[in-house]
């Protein structure tokens, strides 16, 4: 009896040849940039520029320009801190992850995604460091030696933490998206007409040659940051989440948020990745390389991630209940249907019940329905970041204290600001 294995679906179809691969991938490095490239750099342009004012207008005038009153004391600047490092986490995971449970899938889209944490990570840095109220001293947080009299940096506060582990995270993110980088710039090298493109190409490339020793050295220097990076895309959010769970604040201190921040994390970055690569692949030509296959994979993970979100969601009230105190209760009920309900209901319809429709192969491997989808889950997890930090503040336990928080200009201009130099980079 003879048997027939499986043969895996084809990752790159059209019948393509090495060649084919080196000449499209290439190609949108090597033309001129269309006028819908040009439109499109001009709008983030424009953006970036309205960040760069706001944050002026931050420095100068102080932190009373923002939305923030006695009770939200963290507003949009917070909400939007927490989903831009949510958005970051796809890359590594894609990276290191699938790397290592050797998904070769990864490869049409690891590039891009750990591009996407990159900028993310630089995004969501300018809140914590705006939010300081004094940019200038924004080194302070950093274990510095004590040359600033008895000055030193709490190692209990998670606030810390969050320094250590974003930079951690941002640092071997960027070491992992580089080194992948250095066998596809050695290509464009190759192909480069003018000495002194290909001198830079060969500068960045650090003169790979392809040769089997650089291969075998690459893999296993690939696999050394997979293995230190893994870990990483655990820790970050958790840490993050730990801003939350270690106060006393009914709503926030709970110990399923570790868990909870990742998947939604991971859930959130996906989506930016399923946004970003069906544009990617429309605009660039490269069905054949990001294909359906492709994008119903990451689809199956948003599933799975949006799923796991929408049990937290769950287990939250339960617990709040099971709990008996009633501040825990009042706190959840006030999401539900106090004066915000329109975020909480906003955040249950993007993050839980939409994901649920990708059940249906039909409906996950349809593009438009796919793209659709993928700016749901961006949109229901920013609300889930606001639900999460405003409800939870804006009525203390004193009803004197009860203030409702809306954002002003500057931080709208923030924000807006902040999605322009993530396109832009």
């Amino acid at each position: 009896m003879i048997y027939d294995s499986p043969i895996r679906e084809q990752l790159v179809t059209g019948g393509k040849t090495v060649t084919d691969v080196s000449n499209d991938i290439c190609r949108p490095i090597e033309n001129k940039a269309s006028n819908a490239w040009k439109l499109g750099f001009l709008i983030s342009l424009i953006c970036l520029g309205i960040l760069g004012l706001s944050l002026a207008y931050t420095t100068l005038v102080g932190i009373g320009t923002w939305g923030v009153n006695k009770s939200v004391m963290w507003g949009w600047d917070i909400t939007n801190f927490v989903w831009w490092v949510g958005i970051g986490h796809a890359g590594t995971l894609i990276s290191a992850v699938l790397l290592l449970f050797r998904q070769k899938w990864r490869m049409s889209i690891n590039r891009s995604a750990e591009a996407m944490t990159i900028f993310a990570v630089m995004c969501a840095a300018i809140f914590p460091l705006f939010h300081m109220g004094r940019v200038w001293m924004g080194f302070w947080p950093l274990p510095l030696p004590n040359a600033l009299g008895s000055l030193w940096v709490n190692f209990n506060s998670p606030l810390l933490w969050d320094v250590f582990a974003i930079s951690t995270y941002f640092s071997v993110s960027l070491l992992f998206w580089y080194l992948g980088m250095i066998p596809d710039i050695a290509t464009v090298r190759d192909r480069a007409k003018s000495a002194k493109t290909k001198f830079w190409y060969n500068f960045f490339s650090m003169g790979w040659t392809g040769s089997v020793r650089k291969w075998n050295r690459y893999e296993v220097v690939s696999l050394i940051l997979a293995g230190i990076a893994t870990p990483l895309v655990l820790s970050v959010h958790t840490i993050v989440s730990m801003d939350f769970a270690t106060s006393v604040i009914p709503g926030w201190h709970t110990t399923i948020f570790p868990p909870y921040f990742v998947a939604g994390a991971i859930f959130s970055g996906f989506g930016m990745v399923l946004t970003l690569l069906v544009i990617a692949r429309k605009v660039n030509n490269l069905e054949n390389y990001i294909t359906i296959g492709h994008l119903e994979a990451m689809a199956k993970v948003v599933m799975l991630t949006g799923s796991l979100v929408g049990l937290a969601y769950i287990t939250e009230f339960f617990i709040a209940w099971y709990s008996g105190v009633q501040y825990e209760q009042y706190a959840f009920i006030n999401r539900a249907t106090g004066p915000y309900w329109w975020a909480y209901w906003s955040m249950m319809s993007c993050n839980v019940i939409s994901p649920q429709f990708m059940w249906s192969k039909k409906l996950r491997t349809n593009i438009v329905f796919t793209f659709i989808l993928s700016i749901f889950v961006n949109i229901g997890m920013w609300f889930e970041r606001f639900v999460i930090i405003v409800t939870s503040l804006h009525r203390d336990y004193l009803p004197s204290s009860w203030m409702m928080f809306s954002p002003t200009f500057v931080d709208i201009g923030i924000f807006i600001g902040t999605i322009g130099f993530f396109f832009v980079l």
